[in-house]
């Protein structure tokens, strides 16, 4: 599982003095932890813990944009470096070929037609892509697939 894998490149970490990756990881491991509570359970699946890191990683993304307006780029590259460790951790991105050929079948599979029907769409193509593609990406694709094309 995920978290033990986290867990164990931690204590890797830790042991290596490797103080970036060990502060990152175990601030990971404690917001698994407040999740799991929250959730009331004692452990939380990989598709929970990979919620958890995107949620760490739009956070560094937030971060970085804020730093870098702000002129402080060496808080910004610190946020980045961060974010790549954070970023091992998530199963492999599809590419915009593959979502797009997902959101196709999505479409199909739900007889969409247009806007109406985004949110069957949305559905079908996250049960397939489970977090290997921005929902963000998903979303704004499908919105292009579904509107009305002006001749």
């Amino acid at each position: 599982m995920l978290e033990e894998k986290i867990l164990a490149d931690y204590k890797e970490a830790m042991k290596a003095r490797d103080n970036l990756k060990s502060s990152v990881l175990s601030f990971l491991r404690a917001e698994l932890l407040n999740a799991a509570v929250a959730k009331k359970k004692s452990r939380l699946e990989d598709t929970e813990v990979i919620s958890v890191i995107k949620k760490q990683i739009k956070a560094r993304q937030d971060s970085i944009e804020q730093f870098t307006r702000g002129g402080r780029p060496e808080m910004a590259q610190k946020e980045e470096a961060e974010m790549k460790i954070l970023k091992d951790y998530l199963p492999p991105q599809l590419s915009l070929e593959e979502i797009k050929k997902i959101i196709e079948e999505a479409i199909i599979q739900t007889s969409a037609k247009d806007m109406k029907d985004m949110g069957r769409v949305m559905k079908e193509a996250n049960a397939k892509i489970a977090g290997q593609a921005d929902g963000r990406l998903v979303s704004d694709l499908v919105k292009e697939r579904l509107l009305p094309k002006n001749s």
